[in-house]
Parts: C-alpha cells; sequence; structure tokens
C-alpha cells in the first residue's frame, strides 16, 4: 500500500478574499505507518485530512493510494472524527455492525467481527448498551471498533481523544498504541498535542503556519510500549516543541499584536498544550 500527497494546494474563496489553507504539500505514506501530524490554528491539519478522506477536494495537486487518484470516500479508508457520531437508538453491537451492514456483510459474518473488535477496546460486556448509558471514553472506543471491523487499509483520524479528559484520553492512547501494534493498521493521526504525536507515532510531521506544508518531519525510533513519563518522550517532544514555537508565535501574533510572544504565555509554551482548533 502507498498513499502519495503530490503538490497539494487547497484554497477558499468567500465574498470578500481567497484564503490559501494548503500549499504545495507533500507526503508519502507506506502500509503500516503510524503518521502524527500537527502544527499551529488554521495550518490545514483537518482540511489535509478531509482530502485525504475524498470528503474535499484539492484545488491543486493530486492524492494518489495505490496508484490510484482520490476522487470521493471509499472502503479503503475510514475517518474517526474528534465526536463518536454514534447513531443513539441503536446498541452498542449495532452501532459497530451498522458500516458492515450498509458494506452488504452478512449478519452472522458481521456480528463476529463486531465482537472481536468489541473485546480488542474491551467492550464486549457492553454490547447491548444504548449509547447514552456510556462515557464519553466509551463511546470514542465503540467508535474506534466500528472503524477497525470495516478493514479498511488507513485509519484516519481527527483529534478523536482531544474532547476527553486527561485520564480517559490516557487509557485510550495506551489502547490505540496496543491496537496499532497488534493490527499493523495504517494510521494517520491527527493532534495538536507534540507529546502525543510522539507517544503514539513512528513519524511526526510538523506543518507550517498558513499556508499549511510541511515544515519539518521527526522520526520516531522508540520501542513499544512507550511510556508517556519516559525521558525519551520528553527528548522527542521537546526539539518538535522547538519547530512548533516559531510557527505558532506567527499565528499568535497574526491574530493578536505584533510583539505577542510565546515565551511569556506559559499556558501555551509547554510540551502537552493543546494549540487551538483548525481549519
Amino acid at each position: 500500500m502507498s498513499l502519495i500527497v503530490k503538490d497539494v494546494s487547497k484554497e477558499f474563496i468567500s465574498k470578500h478574499k481567497k484564503t490559501s489553507t494548503l500549499e504545495n504539500f507533500n507526503l508519502e505514506i507506506t502500509k503500516g505507518d503510524f503518521v502524527c501530524i500537527l502544527g499551529p490554528s488554521g495550518c490545514g491539519k483537518s482540511t489535509l485530512l478531509n482530502i485525504l478522506a475524498g470528503l474535499e477536494k484539492a484545488t491543486k495537486g493530486v492524492v494518489l493510494l495505490n496508484g490510484n487518484e482520490i476522487t470521493g470516500p471509499g472502503p479503503d479508508r475510514t475517518v474517526m472524527f474528534q465526536e463518536a457520531a454514534l447513531f443513539p437508538w441503536l446498541k452498542v453491537i449495532d452501532n459497530v455492525e451498522f458500516g458492515m451492514k450498509m458494506a452488504g456483510i452478512p449478519k452472522e459474518d458481521r456480528y463476529k467481527k463486531a465482537i472481536h473488535y468489541l473485546k480488542m477496546v474491551h467492550l464486549s460486556k457492553f454490547q447491548d448498551s444504548y449509547v447514552y448509558e456510556l462515557s464519553g471514553g466509551m463511546k470514542q472506543r465503540v467508535a474506534l471498533a466500528r472503524a477497525l471491523s470495516l478493514d479498511s487499509e488507513i485509519l484516519l483520524m481527527d483529534e478523536p481523544f482531544a474532547a476527553l479528559d486527561s485520564q480517559t484520553k490516557m487509557m485510550l492512547q495506551q489502547e490505540l498504541q496496543r491496537i496499532w501494534v497488534n493490527t499493523k493498521k495504517t494510521i494517520i493521526f491527527i493532534t495538536h498535542n507534540a507529546e502525543e504525536a510522539v507517544y503514539l507515532a513512528n513519524r511526526v510531521v510538523v506543518m507550517a503556519a498558513n499556508p499549511g506544508r510541511i515544515k519539518q518531519e521527526f522520526k520516531i525510533e522508540l520501542a513499544r510500549p512507550r511510556e508517556m513519563e519516559s525521558c525519551d518522550i520528553a527528548y522527542y517532544t521537546s526539539k518538535i516543541m522547538k519547530a512548533l514555537k516559531e510557527e505558532v508565535e506567527k499565528v499568535a501574533k497574526a491574530e493578536y499584536d505584533g510583539d505577542w510572544n510565546i515565551e511569556e504565555n506559559t499556558v501555551l509554551y509547554t510540551p502537552d498544550s493543546d494549540m487551538g482548533g483548525d481549519l
């Protein structure tokens, strides 16, 4: 499997102006890769993910999956968003089966697969529960089981843990790391959190401020399972934050005033800061 993003640019045109979100973006991802993409607010991370999913079209450039141009959504890619997007009137097992049902998989086969992936995320005991009975973290685990059950070549994840409390987020990061090791699924993961990126990924791609392009790429050569509190995680996180610092400062100066300085804003100037929303 190969995913190639070649010279991709994206422009949004409003009544009064034209905004470039991505500019000549190039990236190649191979089978079994785990790539985290992070950057400052508005650099186009989510826009890029939507283009990879086929939910948006690039203004210029092309995205190729196994040599074929991506022109729309397809079964070879599954998207997991920040919100779980479950059907509240369906039970957990039915939510996990839903995508397989739409794909025409026979009832007995999809039930077996649904149970398999619910066990993988430690929720098989809740298969007959309804969504309103679940915590936020449990909902995201159901969404993850549903995404995995489709057996897509690529799993696209757009800040899936951002809205969760820190304890639940840590648990799901551990689960995702374990699942990736066991399945070798190709994962592209959007995040604002440098520490999360280092903890999860084989490669971390840092994007420059708007218009978005690759500023620097880091290979995370650490054994698994990884421990969040390890000095190795802190070392890579520090290197990535140095690359991000200038870009975050550019955005802040544009949004606030010219003499704004990131080092004077201690809330932002920390390795595990979430740095705002995205397009």
